[in-house]
């Protein structure tokens, strides 16, 4: 067993890095809670149809998976820890550059820069993620995923009560931006040293065999997630009519759906299978969704994107612990590998729902969540039950 986990409770330097580390997870969140509500701002200043709005925003996808290979390489060759600290710094200083763009062109190469950001700190912070949870012995995923949450929903809170007191978007961005930037610096110090992969391993592998049925659980659960971000507040603002705060409560009650179940997740993923909490997860956001847009009301819209997040809650953290634990395959390469795949749903999803909102109306282009949610049950049986902890049952070849 590690020197560091071997009984009683952790070393002092092992638990600041554990909360560095979810210091990057909660900035992340909050920076993404903070600029999602804007997203209708954009469309009305930009005159965009649904359609065309979802084109744009698959620039964001579009520069997440670009940099999900480059980051996977720069982690394996450098560690996590410096790529983790570079991530978050350019997160937060592409953060307003959307709200900044005067024309359509510009609007295109300011989502791309913001998936770049988005994507480098995906893997970089969950690879460190890895590294931290082997070092306590038990699985503390779902703890860091749910700070992520819990800083979506902070954001969006926070972005609601910006728009109640009338204060314009990009200057709430620009001081988030700042803030965030901050703490992440603050924290760096904190996390635990890393060193680089060994010689000759790969930089970058295809999903395949097991990865590639994680990738898939990923892809579906990513295009659920990015469309919630990308639409609920639309939905609730202009099909249903609601104020700028209310729509701003979709993506708060999801996020905090999200945050508490991630923040119990580790006890489920201890107590029941992986498969078992994932059938779970699905059918319960499946039907809370399609009900709320069968009814068509703000309150069951804002229950069914609730729904939503808890149904997705535990997802992202088991399919990254298991990808992050795969055997000679470095954490970051395998997490990059799982996030290429998990993104395609970020490039599927914002078009596919404009595209089906263009013909039937941005419920229907909706109940693709709900079909995204049903199709994470055709992976579930690839998670094996824990045997000797969840943490080694996921690392299974």
């Amino acid at each position: 067993m590690d020197p560091l986990t071997a009984g009683g409770r952790p070393p002092l330097a092992l638990r600041r890095a554990r909360l560095a580390t979810a210091t990057l997870f909660f900035a992340n969140g909050c920076g993404l809670g903070s600029w999602l509500p804007h997203i209708p701002d954009v469309k009305l200043w930009h005159d965009l149809s649904d359609g065309v709005l979802g084109l744009a925003l698959l620039a964001i996808a579009g520069g997440a998976v670009a940099s999900l290979p480059v980051a996977g390489a720069l982690t394996a060759r450098y560690g996590s820890r410096p790529v983790s600290r570079l991530a978050a710094l350019l997160f937060c200083a592409v953060l307003p550059l959307p709200l900044l763009a005067p024309d359509f062109p510009l609007l295109l190469m300011a989502f791309v820069l913001l998936g770049i950001g988005i994507g480098a700190l995906d893997v970089a912070m969950n690879a460190h993620a890895v590294l931290v949870e082997e070092r306590y012995g038990r699985p503390i995923m779902s703890s860091f995923h749910g700070l992520f949450s819990l800083g979506g929903l902070v954001g969006a809170v926070l972005a609601g009560g910006a728009m109640t007191l009338s204060v314009a978007p990009l200057p709430h961005l620009a001081i988030s931006a700042a803030v965030l930037g901050a703490a992440a610096l603050a924290a760096w110090p904190a996390l635990l040293p890393t060193a680089p992969a060994p010689a000759g391993g790969p930089l970058f592998v295809l999903p395949r065999g097991r990865l590639a049925v994680l990738g898939g659980v990923a892809l579906a659960a990513f295009l659920a997630e990015g469309a919630v971000g990308d639409w609920s507040a639309i939905y609730l603002r202009m099909e249903l009519g609601t104020s700028p705060a209310t729509a701003a409560c979709g993506f708060a009650a999801f996020s905090l759906t999200m945050a508490l179940g991630r923040l119990t997740g580790d006890r489920l993923v201890a107590r029941f299978s992986p498969a078992a909490i994932l059938v779970a997860g699905a059918v319960l956001g499946s039907v809370a969704l399609s009900a709320a847009l069968l009814v068509g009301d703000p309150a069951a819209a804002v229950l069914g994107f609730a729904g939503v997040g808890l149904a997705l809650s535990n997802v992202a953290p088991i399919v990254f612990s298991a990808a992050g634990r795969l055997p000679d395959l470095a954490p970051g390469i395998g997490i990059a590998a799982v996030s290429t795949a998990g993104y395609g749903g970020f490039l599927a999803g914002p078009p596919l729902i404009g595209l089906v909102a263009e013909l039937g109306g941005l419920a229907l282009g909706l109940g693709v969540v709900a079909a995204a949610l049903a199709l994470m049950l055709a992976g579930a049986g690839a998670l094996r039950p824990p045997a000797a902890g969840p943490a080694t049952a996921l690392a299974g070849p």
